[in-house]
């Protein structure tokens, strides 16, 4: 629900309200007035009225006096003698066949309005009655009752009330579609603030500004926070983004810079390699035929260690600059070459190479039939890599056990399935796995790497709009399953 919409609910319910109650107040009061007028006209005309009594054979006789009179056609005039039971009726209460209920002498009548009903016909009306008991020293005889049928006056009630319904309900309807049209006037400048602030989101340009609005309140002031804001967040930006170039930049060179020296070390260290094998030969040679003391087998065992260490260090240190490099061509934006690239061919060379790689787990290759005649829109060179990556993970952390590589295809996609029965990870962890130098705490320590693969591969798979699943298990393996889109063209 829009704040607008809100905004004028709230105003239409509150006035809503405040019509309900001045409803309320103005029909009680109409209604107090009306009723009142009517019950002292009642009133009147009873205290008006005498009653005189006259005792014949030992009975009394009720009537009224010659000189009352009943005023008004409306005024019905009821006499009871509870002496005799005698009702005497005024002419209209005859005429309409009517009697005006009354309560009996043991009830001890009290003086005073009572609300009853009569009958006319076969419809009931509401009569306003005061009644007005009759003793003769001190001994109910009689009571006389005049009373009103207030139609008129509850038809006039009816109708008020009725009227002030409809308006209620017409003035809020007019209320809530003013309120809309003057919440959206009044909104307009936030709705500009938030085009305005959306359109920056998507340009990704912080140095736009919001426009100010003409008049300076709460939204204006809000403008000026928003901008205010924008201001520091650009100027932020912009030193981050200048530092995070420069980090780039750094790994970049730097990474460029080592792969030289690191091949020079790790050539000259394959010449040392050599060159010892071949003294240590020729010396045992010379040893054997001119019977000189040998040279230690143990100078030449240290020598032979310490080259090779040098070497494993300077390949690894080789394989972390590479990484590095990609990873900062990711980082600096680095677009590949794409062109059609036949998938089955790629993966069998892929295949050959990697039974040529250093593992303990045996290499099983399963049905690459599906990718027979499939082509994606890539890098042939990443796209090994990306493959490799995930083969040399499986060979990596499967001591024992096999690595398999199959092949699927589905709609417009295909995938390669890599999957291992070695040490497997906590599912937990999977989400981390594509993250910088990550490495499950399970194998950190146990197995060689940098903890880079996996980011480089998440890169190339981005880069050719690709996906992976992974399910995995502790002690039971890993599948990586990598989807990529089939190029028809």
């Amino acid at each position: 629900m829009s704040l607008r919409l809100r905004l004028t609910l709230w105003y239409s319910a509150m006035l809503a309200g405040a019509l309900l109650i001045f409803g309320g107040i103005v029909y009680f009061f109409i209604s107090w007035n009306t009723y009142s007028e009517l019950k002292d006209q009642v009133r009147a005309q009873n205290e008006k009225l005498n009653i005189v009594g006259t005792s014949f054979f030992n009975s009394l006789d009720l009537n009224l006096d010659r000189q009352s009179r009943i005023e008004g056609k409306d005024m019905y005039v009821q006499l009871v003698n509870y002496s005799n039971g005698l009702i005497r009726r005024s002419s209209n209460l005859i005429e309409q066949d009517m009697h005006i209920p009354y309560q009996d002498a043991a009830s001890s009548p009290q003086i005073g309005f009572v609300e009853t009903q009569v009958v006319i016909g076969s419809k009931k009306y509401n009569m306003i009655t005061y009644q007005r008991p009759l003793h003769i020293q001190d001994e109910l005889v009689g009571l006389l009752q005049v009373g009103a049928i207030p139609y008129n006056e509850e038809q006039f009630l009816k109708g008020l009330l009725n009227s002030l319904l409809l308006a209620s309900i017409v003035t809020v309807l007019v209320a809530f579609s003013i309120g809309m049209i003057i919440a959206r006037q009044a909104l307009r400048p936030i709705e500009k603030v938030i085009d305005a602030t959306r359109s920056i989101e998507r340009g990704s340009d912080l140095s736009v500004r919001i426009a100010d609005p003409p008049v300076k309140d709460e939204i204006g002031t809000l403008v000026d926070t928003l901008n205010l804001m924008l201001s520091r967040l650009e100027k932020a930006y912009n030193e981050l983004d200048e530092a995070y170039k420069a980090q780039r930049r750094f790994v970049s060179d730097a990474s460029h810079e080592l792969r030289t020296p690191l091949t020079t070390i790790r050539g000259n260290i394959d010449l040392l390699e050599k060159m010892w094998s071949q003294t240590k030969d020729q010396a045992q040679l010379d040893n054997a035929v001119n019977s000189i003391i040998p040279i230690s087998e143990n100078h030449f065992a240290l020598s032979q260690e310490a080259m090779t260490d040098i070497s494993a260090e300077a390949k690894r240190m080789s394989t972390l600059v590479n990484d590095l490099l990609a990873l900062a061509r990711a980082d600096a934006g680095y677009v590949m070459e794409k062109e059609r690239v036949d998938v089955y061919s790629l993966t069998e060379a892929v295949v050959r190479r990697a039974q040529l790689l250093p593992r303990q787990a045996s290499w099983e290759v399963g049905d690459l039939s599906p990718l027979k005649d499939v082509a994606v829109h890539g890098n042939e060179d990443y796209l090994q890599q990306l493959l490799f990556i995930f083969i040399e993970n499986g060979f990596k952390y499967t001591p024992e056990g096999t690595v398999t590589l199959n092949a699927v295809r589905k709609d417009d996609f295909m995938a390669w399935i890599i999957s291992d029965t070695g040490l497997g990870m906590n599912p937990e962890q999977v989400p981390h796995i594509f993250d910088r130098f990550y490495r499950a705490d399970e194998s950190r320590g146990v197995t060689a790497g940098t903890g880079l693969g996996l980011a480089i591969a998440k890169w190339i798979l981005d880069e050719h709009q690709g996906s992976i699943e992974v399910t995995t298990e502790e002690g039971k393996g890993s599948t990586f399953t990598i989807w990529l889109p089939i190029d028809f063209s």
